[in-house]
């Protein structure tokens, strides 16, 4: 296909959100990675992970690549994938958006759901499903996201120099939501190298273990973990945040209410971290986040009277409109 472009991951706008918060001394400011052609800023992730192994001559057009996800990383591969000609088996357990899955298959990805693992840790059972699947396909690879140095690498050079040119390199406080910590340990790398005095939050969900969390029932993917990623080993934020799933429903509905900006849960996580947060940040500070994915996949979760009051056992009033 000839173009003027190409279709990488593109540089993401940062805006500057007046009505999200009643803080006239504060400014607050979004990346707006909703807007990668699959979605979400894990966009960044796939081309990386992609990148590296076809630089090292593991995989090629005609290979095939497996991969546990939440969500957002098995949309982003499934389309880095189809226009790299390479196979894709995206392994998935039940708390997946079906939204999520069905923009897989339509990017040509094989699904593959594993269900109700006997001890209920979901992460641990997809990917033991893909070590499965790796020995039933010889010559297929896992890009590995909970491990791989590419996944934080994509962010170090892209989303954390983006965000700093965009606020000429002054930011106070920067929020991320973690799973993999990719993203956190990126940023984390890119602050810490460049000796940079933005104080990095993870924000993470009730029930996650990641930086010592105890093991709890989650409902919503893409934000926490079951088991300890190899990343988060390395990841040493300055906060970090647990926000209950009722509290995401609530941020993700204030965002598009004061906003007009319709996010997934994990950035409603973001917005909710950000309001609990916000009466120990000094006057006149600059703080931003990730808008990590678009509220799409979640119309039938997050956006659901119906969902949210079957499963997290209330429905928010009206969650910050005016």
């Amino acid at each position: 296909m000839d173009s003027v472009g190409t279709l990488e991951p593109f540089a993401t706008p940062t805006v500057r959100l007046d009505k999200l918060f009643d803080v006239p001394d504060i400014q607050v400011f979004a990346k707006l990675d909703s807007l990668q052609l699959s979605g979400s800023t894990k966009e960044r992730t796939a081309a990386s992970l992609l990148d590296a192994f076809i630089s090292s001559g593991r995989l090629a057009p005609g290979g095939t690549v497996i991969e546990s996800t939440s969500g957002n990383l098995g949309i982003s591969l499934s389309r880095q994938c189809i226009v790299r000609g390479i196979r894709f088996i995206a392994v998935v357990d039940e708390n997946a958006n079906g939204s999520a899955l069905q923009i897989m298959r339509a990017y040509g990805a094989e699904v593959d759901l594993v269900l109700n693992p006997a001890d209920g840790n979901k992460l641990a059972a997809r990917r033991q499903r893909v070590q499965d699947l790796l020995a039933q396909h010889p010559g297929a690879v896992t890009t590995n996201q909970y491990g791989s140095p590419d996944n934080p690498a994509a962010h170090y050079s892209s989303t954390m120099p983006e965000i700093m040119k965009a606020l000429d390199g002054n930011l106070d406080f920067l929020f991320v939501a973690t799973s993999t910590t990719g993203t956190l340990l990126g940023c984390q790398n890119y602050v810490r190298e460049h000796r940079l005095s933005t104080q990095l939050v993870a924000v993470d969900a009730l029930g996650s273990v990641l930086f010592d969390g105890e093991s709890a029932l989650r409902r919503l993917p893409g934000l926490g973990a079951g088991v300890v990623p190899e990343l988060s080993l390395q990841a040493k934020p300055d906060h970090v945040l647990r926000i209950k799933e009722i509290d995401m429903v609530r941020g993700c509905r204030r965002l598009a209410y004061r906003e007009g900006i319709l996010a997934g849960a994990s950035t409603g996580a973001i917005v909710a971290a950000m309001d609990q947060m916000l009466p120990e940040i000094p006057a006149g500070s600059r703080i931003a986040f990730l808008v990590h994915d678009s509220g799409v996949p979640y119309l039938h979760t997050v956006y659901d009277n119906d969902w949210v009051k079957e499963n997290l056992g209330e429905v928010p009033e009206n969650s910050g409109a005016q």
